[in-house]
């Protein structure tokens, strides 16, 4: 599809239209929430993981399911208890008596889209068997490195950590998600809508692809090439100084939070059909991509991703 790195204007219309319709049929299942949904398509355009946040029954495992289908992903869900191994992730060797020897037998991780059910419902030790897969693409097992498919992306949902028997993710952990993003209530209108229709389940049924993985991958191949200014470059660079200097924060954001933010405004702009970023792309991802990479001082302070992305924009000018 690509003759070299950048893509042409048909193939970048193409991909337009196919990322318009995934985000159309996610509409369908996924009542009232665009910003959300767009969010999310974002972050697994720019080849990063999702940590979707809320209470249960608002959606988020309807939507990961959703998007897989949508895009034309191989899909697995595991679904993350107390008693989850790391092997029930990753695979295990088995012995074969007419061989002589073991075969390696994939876990769920082997997909191109995994679903991490309610993850931080898993011990600890379970949870980093997440961690080589979703930051090198491959899995160790007996000392050999298998690689795992392309695309590959983990959507991973949790509960809010003032539930029972939850464990919460350590911030090495976090950090590997791309994005962290809360779905939310429905609003009035879209909760009678939900209350008539159908079954959100039932109505996976008549989700049908869109598009294909090699086409999704084209896609994200496409993110790279859209172009961010030297004047977008100082901008990220103020936010993640303000971070650093700020009293509020316990420790700024890295440089690998500086690249996400760059990543996630690219393949927003994307989303845009436009081959360059502006800023309005950098505060439109910004309280998703910072809010789970940042701790304040004020451990009593509760200031949602949205009000801590605002906080951000507003005490730091645009060059």
């Amino acid at each position: 599809m690509f003759e070299n790195d950048r893509p042409t204007d048909s193939a970048h219309g193409k991909h337009h239209e196919q990322l318009q319709l995934v985000l159309k049929g996610a509409a369908r299942i996924i009542l009232g929430k665009e910003q959300v949904l767009r969010l999310s398509l974002a972050c697994l355009l720019a080849r990063g993981h999702l940590l979707i946040e809320d209470v249960p029954g608002v959606g988020k495992t309807t939507l990961a399911q959703a998007l897989a289908r949508l895009l034309g992903l191989d899909f697995q869900r595991v679904q993350f208890t107390s008693d989850l191994l790391p092997a029930d992730i990753t695979g295990v060797s088995i012995y074969e008596k007419d061989r002589a020897g073991f075969r390696f037998q994939p876990g769920p991780i082997f997909a191109q889209l995994v679903l991490a059910d309610e993850v931080n419902r898993a011990t600890p030790k379970t949870q980093s068997a997440l961690l080589e897969a979703m930051e090198e693409g491959q899995v160790t097992q007996d000392g050999e490195s298998r690689t795992l498919p392309k695309p590959f992306c983990v959507v991973a949902t949790q509960n809010p950590e003032r539930q029972l028997g939850t464990f919460a993710l350590p911030e090495s952990q976090l950090d590997r998600f791309l994005m962290r993003i809360n779905i939310g209530y429905p609003d009035r209108v879209a909760e009678r809508e939900l209350l008539k229709g159908q079954d959100r389940r039932a109505l996976l049924d008549t989700v049908h692809p869109v598009a294909n993985a090699q086409q999704f991958l084209a896609a994200q191949s496409s993110v790279d090439a859209v172009h961010a200014a030297d004047a977008i470059i100082e901008y990220v660079q103020a936010i993640v100084a303000y971070t650093r200097t700020a009293p509020e924060y316990v420790t700024g954001l890295s440089p690998r939070a500086g690249l996400a933010i760059l990543k996630a405004a690219r393949a927003w702009a994307l989303l845009d059909r436009r081959e360059h970023v502006l800023p309005e792309d950098i505060q439109a991802i910004l309280p998703s991509v910072a809010s789970h990479r940042l701790q304040r001082r004020d451990s009593a302070t509760d200031i949602s991703p949205i009000a801590l992305g605002e906080e951000l924009i507003n005490r730091v000018a645009i060059p």
